[in-house]
């Protein structure tokens, strides 16, 4: 008998996939010593992980919780995420967020944004931030001490984690942070760092510029699975009778 096919679940990065800009280097550019792009080039360089390059960087933040706020707050999001939303809760796809971000700063902007559609994002994943310190703390609740590449978040952890039945997983990202996820994902999308990695390391992914192209090729794929599921069927019954 055939399995009957399983219900995806979607992993989405934030960071330049769901908001226009990278939050984390916004903040750097407007309160940060100069020092932070060493950092960044260590870390795009090999020499160190997500988690070390973030930790030092917003070691040299100086800015207060309303400067913060003033930066969310023009932070533009794509417009297609509200019908990828849709899709998810008429499909009954989980949704996930995966990020090296902020969760303050993720969170603070979805409430903000996404009005009664933040249901359907089951979780934020991503690291942490601590405004009450100065300089601000960081902490990493989703990095495995075992993770050879130093994730500020590791992202094919979370996904196991969150993905105990092993249904199909579906990744969306834009960045070099996101390339050990899409290394692990059923299907991808890919733009910018992370679509250029794929076709550098011959991973199977579908490039997208919006959002609301990643909502209509899932609606595509997601009828096409049904669809063969349906074909499967009948060819079951024309063997058994």
């Amino acid at each position: 008998m055939k399995k009957t096919a399983q219900t995806p679940i979607l992993f989405l990065d934030f960071d330049g996939t769901i908001s226009q800009r990278d939050v984390t280097d916004v903040i750097l550019e407007q309160y940060a010593d100069g020092k932070w792009q060493a950092a960044e080039t260590a870390w795009r360089g090999g020499r160190i992980g997500s988690r070390a390059c973030l930790s030092e960087q917003m070691s040299l933040v100086q800015a207060t919780r309303s400067q913060l706020h003033a930066l969310l707050e023009a932070i533009e999001l794509d417009e297609g995420l509200a019908t990828l939303l849709d899709l998810c809760q008429t499909r009954n796809v989980t949704a996930h967020i995966i990020s090296d971000g902020f969760d303050y700063c993720i969170k603070r902007i979805l409430a903000r944004r996404v009005n009664g559609r933040r249901s359907a994002i089951h979780s934020v994943c991503a690291s942490h931030l601590d405004l009450n310190r100065r300089p601000w703390r960081t902490e990493f609740p989703f990095f495995r001490q075992s993770c050879a590449h130093g994730c500020a978040t590791c992202k094919p952890a979370v996904m196991r984690l969150l993905n105990p039945t092993n249904a199909p997983a579906i990744f969306v990202g834009d960045g070099l942070s996101d390339r050990y996820a899409a290394e692990c994902a059923d299907l991808v999308f890919a733009k910018n760092d992370l679509a250029s990695y794929c076709r550098d390391n011959s991973i199977e992914h579908i490039e997208y510029t919006t959002l609301s192209e990643v909502e209509k090729q899932i609606e595509a794929w997601m009828i096409a699975r049904v669809f063969r599921r349906d074909e499967d069927a009948r060819e079951d019954l024309s063997i058994s009778g």
